[in-house]
C-alpha cells in the first residue's frame, strides 16, 4: 500500500483533510494509506506528501520548524527527491519565500513569492469566505483536471500567495480589486489557496487527482 504522509505541525485542518484524503482514496481505488505523521522517517518513506494548514503564516511556520527533522525531510523528500507534495490554504503559503502576516516571517522558499495581504477594495470584506469559482491558467494542470465547466471552490483566508513567476499560478479566483493566486504549481508541487477538503465532490475530485498525478 503507498503511503501518503499528511504533515502533523499542529494545523487545524488535520483531520479533516485526513477524511477527505481517506475518501479520495477510496472513491478513486487507488489504495493509498493516509498517514496523519510529525515524523521525518515517514515523510522520506512515503509515496507522496500534503502539507494542511490554518491560522497565521508565523505560527505555521514556527509550529512546521518546531517538529524536529521535519522541514529537513521535506525538503529531502519533495523539494530534491521529486516526491508529489500537495499544500493546503497556509500550507500552499509556506511554499513562498516570506509571508508579511505578523511581520515578515520566512517561509519555505521553494517558490519565489510572497504572503501578503489581499485588497479588494472597499466593496468587499477580508476575509474572502465562501465559495468562488476558480479561473484555470491555460492548459488545465493534471490536479485541476475534469472539474467542468464553472468550477467552485471553498475559501477562507486574508493572505494570498503573489508569485514572482506568473508562470507558478495554476489558477485563480475573482474578488473585487484582485486576482487571487488560488492554486500554485511548480514540478512536482502543488498547491490550493482554498480548501479541498471543504469542497465537496469537486474537492475530492482533486484529491483524487493528486493521488493519482505522476509529475
Amino acid at each position: 500500500m503507498s503511503l501518503v504522509a499528511l504533515i502533523d505541525y499542529g494545523s487545524g485542518n488535520l483531520h479533516s483533510a485526513g477524511r477527505a484524503l481517506r475518501e479520495a482514496a477510496r472513491l478513486g481505488e487507488t489504495g493509498h494509506e493516509i498517514r496523519i505523521t510529525n515524523r521525518a522517517e515517514d515523510i522520506l518513506a512515503a509515496e507522496r506528501v500534503v502539507l494542511p494548514g490554518v491560522g497565521h503564516f508565523a505560527d505555521c511556520a514556527a509550529g512546521l520548524r518546531a517538529q524536529t527533522g521535519v522541514v529537513e525531510a521535506l525538503e529531502t523528500a519533495c523539494l530534491k527527491g521529486g516526491k508529489p507534495f500537495l499544500g493546503i490554504c497556509v500550507g500552499m503559503q509556506l511554499l513562498a519565500e516570506t509571508g508579511r502576516e505578523d511581520g515578515a516571517t520566512p517561509g519555505l522558499g521553494w517558490i519565489a513569492g510572497e504572503v501578503a495581504r489581499i485588497q479588494p477594495g472597499d466593496a468587499f470584506r477580508v476575509p474572502h469566505m465562501g465559495w468562488n469559482e476558480l479561473s484555470l491558467r491555460g492548459a488545465p494542470h493534471p490536479v485541476l483536471s475534469g472539474l467542468g465547466a464553472e468550477p467552485h471552490v471553498y475559501f477562507t483566508h486574508s493572505y494570498a500567495f503573489t508569485t514572482a513567476d506568473p508562470a507558478d499560478m495554476a489558477a485563480t479566483a475573482s474578488y473585487g480589486a484582485e486576482a487571487i493566486t488560488a492554486a500554485v504549481a511548480r514540478a512536482n508541487l502543488f498547491g490550493t489557496q482554498f480548501h479541498p477538503e471543504k469542497s465537496q465532490a469537486l474537492g475530492l475530485r482533486i484529491l483524487s487527482n493528486f493521488l493519482s498525478w505522476d509529475p
